[in-house]
């Protein structure tokens, strides 16, 4: 058989065939950026890719990333990866506690320090004698700095090949419960994984156009690492740029004018709350109506978004309410859903131009197989699969069936046609006191979509009947001390509680709508990294208060 090319060798042919094409753009602060060009980038990995074996570590040796995203972050994979290891890198959000145990359960050899907010926190967690380096953007700090290593270090010459087994990273997923697992990714995986991700893309904004995207979601992470940061070193024609931060990200979008753009179901909501915060929902509902005018109001909030130039938009990593698809379609943004996990590189399922439908996660991509097992749990298997859990063979095997396909843990349904909807995650499911299975995803989309809504949980474990806990969209949260304001809230989550009701049986009925007493984030623990809640945190914290709040008569508290 003829070798199948591998992730280096596409960047290696970049570099030859393509070498002053600009492919990463870098804020450096002050309104100003510096482009890398596929030969500068591959320069700087090159001589780091030397300096990284003149440590003489072992093979396959695991080298750390703790940095937000930025250039230096996929200019350090790639050195990592010439020089023979494997990546591991950590969300730049994570504790202390989690640094330590994803350093020391990887046993990493080397730590590259980069952008970060909260370093201070984080440094106690890291090893006393591990090796460090610091990235350009990195804070303040007495290491080895990313540039002296370069300057002085020549660079590793011809195409180190790596071989189709070998690691490329152990990815920790974020987990919503319990210690994060390393997912090991080998060359062949994340190579196939990219290519059919970047073939996906192309066959949708068309061959030889150049390709924009703005690297936000952390790089941490199966979703931005497969279909950004892998599936652009395979294409080799899209520019991908980053944001500053969150404060300027509306500028850094305005920026880039990403021609692709994928985001998380939370950030698809804020984008729609902050335009609901300029014109009320009805207001913009009426406009979009009227013939012409709609189109030239449609047009004019996807530029005020940075998105007009959009071909392609995907939401993934949760389930998006429908309501929020077709709102977007509306606006003339072809926004589509798609499902995959860390454990098949992100490549599983992908909504398209003739199979999609809001509610539905789209359809296999090529090369992935799916069936539903007897219970109706998704099961999967891809080109993208992992190698298994790293140090945890236990769980790997309980992981797949005697067939080789992953079992996901979510439950689903299929149409006809291949469209996949996800109806629950299997270990979210709970059993109220009337003795049915409630599956809370469905319920929480319903609620999501509310405009005054930012977060929800549905819970009930063993009580009457279920209930939902919401945070209150950003722009409502400071005027809630306001009476009026606190009785239009209740009044209108008095409703969405009748409606949500109205559409689902019996026994999943909520009982009441419990307002969060404050916002849930990353920091306090109750999101996971990508934004995911973390139910069984955010469930002891108010398990306290639970009875009580069944015990009052009204259907609408304040926690």
């Amino acid at each position: 058989m003829a070798h199948q090319k591998l992730i280096l060798d596409f960047v290696f042919d970049h570099e030859k065939t393509q070498p002053d094409k600009v492919y990463l753009t870098q804020p450096v602060g002050h309104g100003k950026v510096i482009d890398y060009s596929w030969a500068q980038a591959l320069d700087q990995s090159r001589s780091m890719a030397a300096h990284l074996q003149s440590h003489g570590f072992a093979p396959g040796a695991r080298i750390a990333i703790l940095s937000k995203n930025c250039a230096h972050f996929i200019m350090a994979e790639l050195a990592i990866w010439m020089a023979g290891y494997t990546t591991v890198a950590i969300f730049p959000t994570e504790t202390a506690e989690t640094v330590r145990y994803v350093l020391e359960h990887s046993e990493a050899s080397l730590l590259f320090v980069g952008k970060l907010d909260t370093w201070e926190q984080q440094e106690p967690g890291v090893p006393a004698g591990l090796p460090r380096i610091a990235f350009p953007l990195a804070p303040p700090n007495d290491y080895e700095t990313w540039d002296a290593v370069i300057t002085r270090t020549e660079p590793l010459a011809g195409r180190p090949a790596r071989a189709p087994d070998d690691l490329a990273m152990i990815m920790y997923t974020s987990g919503s419960t319990g210690q994060p697992k390393g997912v090991m990714i080998s060359f062949k995986a994340i190579t196939r994984a990219a290519e059919g991700i970047a073939a996906d893309t192309r066959s949708r904004v068309g061959e030889g156009t150049e390709g924009r995207m703005l690297s936000y979601l952390p790089l941490a992470h199966s979703f931005e690492r497969s279909w950004v940061e892998a599936a652009s070193l395979v294409d080799g024609g899209t520019q991908i740029y980053f944001a500053e931060s969150l404060n300027t990200f509306l500028q850094d979008l305005q920026r880039a004018r990403p021609t692709m753009f994928i985001s998380v179901p939370r950030l698809w909501l804020k984008f729609q709350q902050g335009v609901f915060a300029k014109m009320p929902p009805k207001k913009l509902d009426r406009l979009l109506g009227i013939p012409i005018l709609g189109k030239i109001v449609a047009r004019k909030v996807l530029k005020g978004l940075g998105l007009d130039q959009v071909v392609q938009a995907g939401s993934g990593s949760a389930p998006i309410p429908a309501d929020l698809i077709r709102w977007y379609r509306r606006l003339g943004l072809n926004l589509y859903e798609g499902y995959a996990m860390t454990e098949d590189n992100s490549y599983s399922h992908s909504s398209n131009e003739k199979l999609n439908e809001p509610g539905y996660v789209g359809v296999p991509m090529p090369g992935v197989e799916v069936r539903l097992s007897d219970e109706g749990e998704i099961l999967i298997k891809s080109p993208g699969q992992m190698t298994g859990y790293y140090k945890r063979s236990d769980l790997t095997a309980e992981s797949f069936t005697a067939d080789g396909f992953f079992r996901t843990g979510d439950l689903g349904e299929r149409r006809n046609d291949g469209l996949l909807k996800i109806t629950g995650r299997a270990k979210e499911l709970f059993k109220t006191a009337k003795g049915k299975y409630v599956a809370p995803a469905p319920i929480e989309n319903l609620l999501n979509v509310h405009p005054m809504i930012e977060l929800s949980l549905v819970s009930g474990v063993g009580q009457p009947a279920a209930y939902a806990m919401v945070v209150l969209a950003e722009d409502i949260r400071p005027q809630v001390k306001d009476p009026a304001v606190r009785a239009r809230v209740e009044d209108e989550l008095g409703q969405l509680l009748l409606d949500v009701n109205r559409q689902r049986p019996e026994y999943e009925h909520l009982r009441m709508i419990v307002i969060a007493g404050e916002p849930w984030s990353i920091e306090n623990g109750c999101l996971t990294p990508t934004m995911k809640i973390k139910r069984s945190r955010i469930e002891a914290d108010v398990a306290p208060q639970v009875e009580s709040w069944y015990a009052h008569p009204g259907t609408v508290h304040w926690a």
